[in-house]
């Protein structure tokens, strides 16, 4: 006959056998949502673009950012960290990011949007290679399941250019 202490013992190793059994299923279950996210952004006023005494160029925009992300949500999902990167090559680098916004949507119903919006981090470049240069703006997105692994990724929206002079 089995103590008071083995019968616990054997019920708390099947209860976590089980519940370590039901969060790897429900991890693998996210890799049957095959999401279609779609970004739009808007660049409605470049409000300044400057020399600073240093020497490195600083720029603020004006933007309108559209998305509809809800895809990206399953049963598993906790959250989601967005933001919005400006990417460059420059001389001295060949890949140059600087994060422009960012926000956080912890529900499906918040994953479709439209904001108006300035960039809400400083858009400073090491050096005076802006002017006249192309860039990308990419959404980047941080998938936060409820038990799993995180993943990434990001949509990169081409063909915007700095003017050719200073403002």
């Amino acid at each position: 006959m089995h103590s008071f202490g083995y019968r616990l013992n054997g019920l708390l190793t099947f209860s976590l056998t089980i519940l370590t059994i039901m969060c790897a299923i429900a991890s693998l279950s996210d890799n049957l949502n095959t999401p279609s996210p779609s970004a739009e952004i808007q660049i409605i006023n470049i409000n300044r673009f400057q020399k600073q005494p240093q020497g490195n160029d600083e720029v603020s925009l004006t933007m309108n950012i559209s998305a509809d992300l809800q895809s990206l949500f399953t049963w598993n999902t906790k959250q989601l960290f967005i933001f919005v990167a400006a990417e460059y090559e420059t001389p001295k680098n060949s890949l140059n990011q600087v994060s422009l916004w960012d926000a956080i949507i912890i529900a499906k119903e918040h994953a479709k949007f439209w904001i108006h919006t300035s960039n809400k981090y400083r858009f400073v470049d090491q050096g005076n290679n802006l002017r006249g240069k192309e860039f990308n703006l990419t959404l980047h997105w941080h998938v936060m399941p409820k038990t799993g692994k995180m993943f990434a990724d990001k949509i990169v929206l081409t063909g915007y250019s700095f003017p050719e002079e200073y403002r």
